[in-house]
């Protein structure tokens, strides 16, 4: 099945945009910071885009799984403004393939939304009271990948997105 994709009717929708891609807790090993950044200069050719990495919980191991997912996600309620369009980063979201994905980002920003913001949760993902309806939920893969990791992943396959939509010859089918 060929999936066909509109690009950018002008160009100057891709500056009314911003992605906020706000994380839970520092990347650690420096392969991952290496690739993340690597991944977010790119992307900024594309589009205006904002890399956070909140700090992880302190005394995270005295706290059950439920308070370290509901005190994260009062974290990240306070990172948001109104207007936002949120999305997920959760293991029981959407699979989506790299084409879907530029779909997605195409639709979202001729649709005029102004801030489009990823959250990646902590170790244990998000809170169910997090999962609101409101929200997209947008998954990765079937398979399981460290908190850290989702991270470079998730930074590629935006990179990967913009590519396919500017029809470069960076994604291969």
């Amino acid at each position: 099945m060929f999936l066909r994709i509109p690009i950018f009717a002008k160009a100057e929708k891709l500056d009314r945009m911003k992605i906020r891609f706000i994380v839970i807790g520092k990347t650690d090993e420096g392969y991952l910071k290496t690739g993340i950044n690597e991944y977010i200069t790119r992307l900024k050719r594309y589009i205006q885009v904002d890399y956070t990495e909140i700090p992880a919980l302190k005394n995270a191991s005295s706290l059950t799984i439920p308070e370290q997912q509901s005190r994260e996600q009062e974290i990240l309620e306070k990172q948001l403004h109104p207007g936002e369009t949120v999305v997920l980063l959760d293991e029981h979201g959407r699979q989506l393939t790299s084409p879907e994905l530029a779909a997605y980002m195409n639709q979202r920003m001729v649709s005029g939304i102004k801030s489009l913001v990823f959250l990646t949760g902590g170790p244990y993902g998000f809170h169910k009271d997090f999962k609101k309806p409101k929200y997209d939920m947008i998954a990765l893969s079937k398979m399981t990948f460290s908190h850290q990791m989702v991270r470079l992943v998730f930074a590629e396959q935006l990179y990967r997105a913009f590519t396919i939509l500017r029809n470069e010859s960076y994604h291969h089918e």
